[in-house]
């Protein structure tokens, strides 16, 4: 072969190689320019994702920040307003002291009205906020949600008062234009007086069991209050929540506790448990209307009310509770026994004539101490023996002057 044809041959040949080479570079260049292409994408993912964690992190710490901020923050306190002023508004602070402050320009003037439930500031009770009203937790909880489970079939011996009851409360609710066509107005209340045990409030819990109406039960003493005029508005809203849940029923216990008689001498305890009688009064016989509102009142010491509370357009009927005799005290006992398992040697006659003074209480806590007695023993039927020795436990514990849970109960 010639020399230069052997040249050009080998110079072919090295200009192959060289494009292979340069082939292959790029190749490898564009593979390796994807791999990084794809880890860039993946590492800018794994950028937006620690950006929103981030950012999400420190809309937590701002908002714990706030919280740590609001926890700092002084306490506000809870005042009414009683009138506004040019200088600003009157307020009664939650101790009953009232003060001239001045208000946050921020607040609706049209909100800004008597009796209105503000926030105060702690420092210069100026009024922050306005407060949406809302019912004492005293009367809120007054209302009973579920119906006892007492009716007038499990109080004996009460025939009379039952009657008296029905006609002055349930008779109201159900024949309203009865009343009306015999143009008078329905009875506004009933007052409940006896003995301890003799089964006032037995007879309430039946009443608040046979109706629809909305029950709102309380003690009276709860009523009153430390602070000038605190008693008043629990009565005034307990009235107000009757009204816009009528037809209700307004239980009053114990009324003595507050219904005692005014008197001319008296500390500033007495001058304001009277402020609360007198707001109890105007209530019940003042310019708003109370109809489909009922009331209920019980007391053991009738003789302390005030005349003002006993007067017709109050309580219209006042209905004494007896101690039972003894056909009362058979008709109780076969109430108590009725569902209970008894040796044919049990009389309950004999049983009536041997608790002559016990109180409706005493009775039933015959009942359940006979019971007792014979659970213990382990036996399937109540005898004679366990009502003779449930006798003699009732009668000591009433001459050792022991007040058992079952007066209050029955009361």
């Amino acid at each position: 072969m010639p020399f230069h044809m052997y040249m050009a041959s080998e110079s072919d040949s090295h200009s192959n190689d060289n494009q292979e080479s340069l082939k292959s570079s790029v190749r490898r260049l564009q593979s390796e320019m994807r791999d990084l292409s794809e880890s860039a994408q993946q590492l800018l993912t794994e950028k937006l994702v620690l950006e929103s964690e981030v950012a999400q992190v420190k809309k937590r710490a701002s908002r714990l920040e706030e919280e740590i901020r609001n926890l700092r923050s002084p306490p506000m306190i809870i005042g009414y307003i009683q009138d506004i002023t040019d200088e600003g508004a009157i307020v009664r602070s939650s101790n009953g002291t009232v003060f001239l402050v001045s208000v946050n320009s921020r607040i609706d003037e049209s909100r800004l009205v008597s009796g209105a439930r503000v926030a105060l500031n702690q420092d210069t009770l100026s009024v922050i906020e306005i407060l949406d009203d809302s019912w004492d937790p005293l009367v809120v909880t007054a209302e009973i949600i579920e119906k006892p489970d007492v009716s007038f079939d499990d109080i004996g011996g009460l025939d009379e008062q039952i009657s008296k009851l029905k006609e002055t409360v349930e008779l109201s609710f159900k024949s309203p234009e009865s009343f009306r066509n015999f143009g008078i107005d329905p009875p506004k209340g009933i007052l409940l007086t006896g003995s301890p045990g003799t089964g006032k409030t037995l007879l309430a819990k039946a009443v608040a069991n046979s109706t629809d109406a909305v029950f709102l039960g309380i003690v009276a003493s709860e009523l009153a209050q430390k602070y000038i005029g605190e008693g008043g508005r629990l009565v005034r809203e307990l009235f107000d929540l009757a009204r816009n849940k009528a037809p209700a029923i307004v239980f009053i216990d114990e009324l003595d506790a507050i219904g005692s008689k005014r008197l001319d001498t008296a500390t500033s305890g007495d001058r304001e448990v009277q402020r609360t009688l007198m707001q109890l009064l105007a209530e019940m016989d003042g310019f708003e209307s109370l109809e489909n509102v009922k009331i209920i009142a019980a007391t053991n010491r009738p003789e302390l009310l005030d005349e003002a509370l006993l007067r017709p357009g109050r309580f219209d009927r006042i209905v004494e509770v007896p101690m039972p005799d003894e056909e009362a005290r058979l008709a109780i006992l076969n109430v108590h026994t009725s569902k209970m398992p008894l040796t044919k040697g049990v009389s309950l006659q004999n049983l009536a004539i041997k608790t002559e003074g016990f109180s409706g209480a005493k009775i039933m806590s015959l009942v359940t101490e006979a019971g007792v007695s014979a659970i213990a023993e382990g036996r399937n039927k109540v005898s004679k023996s366990d009502f003779s020795k449930a006798l003699r436990v009732v009668e000591r514990n009433a001459d050792d002057s022991s007040i058992t849970s079952n007066d209050r109960l029955y009361d």
